[in-house]
């Protein structure tokens, strides 16, 4: 299969080899878990349980809501022991609400939906709602709700499904050992969904640097001839899916647009196997393997983690940290968000958690650009990174927008090749926020402008009717009155009028 190149592009240290050779392993089930009803891209989920109530592993506990949401379920038996506020696993630190399962320890199942076996044949229709009801979202990091992106045949024509296994994220191993452990399982999620989506053709794109991945996903996929197992360049970042389908079809998505108008749909090779999951056992998404590395941490590894367990638990399961981190990641270095403490919990969007040393943060004080252009060399994306940073500096954020600062995807590519170590990407993820913040104002402005408009107009058409049944009604009572005293008008002629004989 031919390559394609594309823009841009770095080569950091990978530092895989951390964790990448450690077997997934289970987590001891915690004595807390606190799952939050908002771990995804949308609205959260609306509580189902109180306080005090058992429930069992698997039984949902929180029901999507809105157009864009995903259910919660128990990782495992137990107890409600509250719903309340967490810190949330977000740099920010706010609080989000969760529920506080104390598990019991039988690790009972609740009743689960019937498999379905003949998920290659039955109608899409099936496939979405199960995928659904499982809260299944993008376990790449996006968390976006699976089921809207398999929703894309509908009004699209699709050729191809990629799976996404680059997984260029330095220290993230957790999509290799998946694959290398479970390939079976990713390869036939992947075909559901593919039928789902109504595309003919899977395509799964590896790094190289990833060879049992690609030798035991090229194994489970040898007996069927719409899978097709792809290596690709070792180069951040080819996990972008945009990236990712222009170096698997040389196809480059339009400013705006999705893969989809371009004839492909992206999945993780994770949210493959859970697709696999719930499809085949009726098993919601529960748990996730999550790689916990750095060099502050005294053993890394791969771990399959209940939603909802603490960030300490598993960092103590690696043996603890050593010595103080200079800094706590949630994710990968590059699109990773700083942790404000280990007392978070795991969410199904996280990857990993990075606890780096000094020495690997390589933090250093910013200076002045001096304009040597690197930014714009490796921009994936062929923007002018120095030039954009030049506006938000000086608050211009239309100035920013026209250079098209909402293309950017926050890969961190230009921040780690400056010279200057200038933190370009945070201006950026600045700009866009503030820029979503006005759009949402503006739209709301309009909003409240074409209601306000509604109510005046209905209210001049309730006073406009009101009037009119006024008039009707002072002449209806002016003709019963008429009627009643037996008087008529006066039509006849005065004498004076009256003609004379001749």
């Amino acid at each position: 299969m031919k390559l394609f190149a594309i823009r841009g592009g770095i080569h950091p240290d990978y530092r895989k080899e951390l964790a990448s050779d450690k077997a997934i392993t289970a987590l001891p089930m915690p004595a807390r878990l606190q799952i939050l009803l908002h771990q995804h891209i949308g609205a959260p989920a609306r509580l189902m349980v109180a306080p005090g109530e058992r429930v069992r592993k698997g039984q949902m506990i929180a029901q999507g809501q809105g157009p864009v949401s995903a259910p919660t379920h128990a990782p495992t038996s137990g107890v409600i022991e509250s719903v309340s506020e967490v810190t949330a696993p977000h740099a920010s630190g706010l609080p989000l609400t969760a529920v506080v399962l104390a598990p019991d320890g039988l690790d009972e199942w609740a009743t689960l939906p019937d498999p379905i076996t003949d998920a290659l044949t039955v109608a899409p229709q099936q496939i979405w709602d199960r995928v659904a009801q499982a809260g299944i979202v993008g376990l790449g990091g996006a968390a976006f709700p699976s089921v809207i992106k398999l929703h894309l045949g509908v009004q699209r024509k699709l050729e191809m499904l990629v799976l996404n296994g680059a997984e260029c994220e330095p220290y993230l191993c957790c999509d290799d050992r998946l694959m290398r452990e479970q390939a079976a399982e990713v390869v036939d999620g992947a075909r559901i969904m593919a039928h789902a989506l109504g595309a003919r053709q899977v395509i799964v794109g590896i790094e190289e640097n990833k060879p049992e991945a690609l030798e035991a996903m090229t194994r489970a996929a040898a007996e069927f001839p719409d899978v097709t197992i792809q290596p690709v360049p070792v180069q951040y970042p080819m996990g972008s899916e945009r990236h990712l389908v222009q170096a698997l079809t040389g196809r480059e998505t339009p400013a705006m647009k999705l893969t989809a108008d371009i004839g492909a749909v992206v999945h993780n090779v994770a949210t493959a196997q859970a697709v696999h999951q719930a499809v085949r056992h009726g098993r919601p998404l529960i748990d996730r393997v999550v790689t916990v590395s750095g060099r502050a941490v005294r053993e890394p590894r791969n771990i399959r983690t209940p939603i909802g367990a603490p960030v300490a638990d598993l960092i103590a399961f690696c043996g603890g940290l050593v010595g103080v981190p200079a800094r706590l990641v949630l994710g990968g270095p590059m699109m990773g968000q700083p942790l404000p403490n280990l007392d978070v919990p795991v969410i199904k969007g996280t990857s990993g958690i990075l606890a780096l040393d000094a020495q690997e943060t390589g933090e250093a004080a910013p200076g002045p650009c001096i304009r040597c252009g690197t930014c714009v060399s490796i921009c994936p994306c062929g923007l002018v990174p120095l030039e954009m940073a030049a506006f938000i500096r000086t608050d211009d954020l239309k100035g920013a927008a026209n250079l098209g600062v909402t293309e950017c995807l926050s890969c961190g590519s230009c921040s780690w090749a400056c010279p200057s170590h200038i933190p370009l990407v945070q201006y950026f993820n600045y700009a866009k926020g503030m820029l979503k913040t006005k759009e949402r104002e503006r739209a709301k402005s309009e909003h409240t402008k074409m209601q306000t408009e509604a109510h005046r107009a209905r209210m001049e058409k309730a006073e406009a009717a009101k009037l009119a049944a006024k008039a009707t009604k002072t002449t209806r009572a002016s003709a019963n009155g008429a009627a009643a005293t037996g008087t008529a008008p006066d039509t006849r002629q005065s004498r004076a009028e009256e003609p004379t004989e001749a």
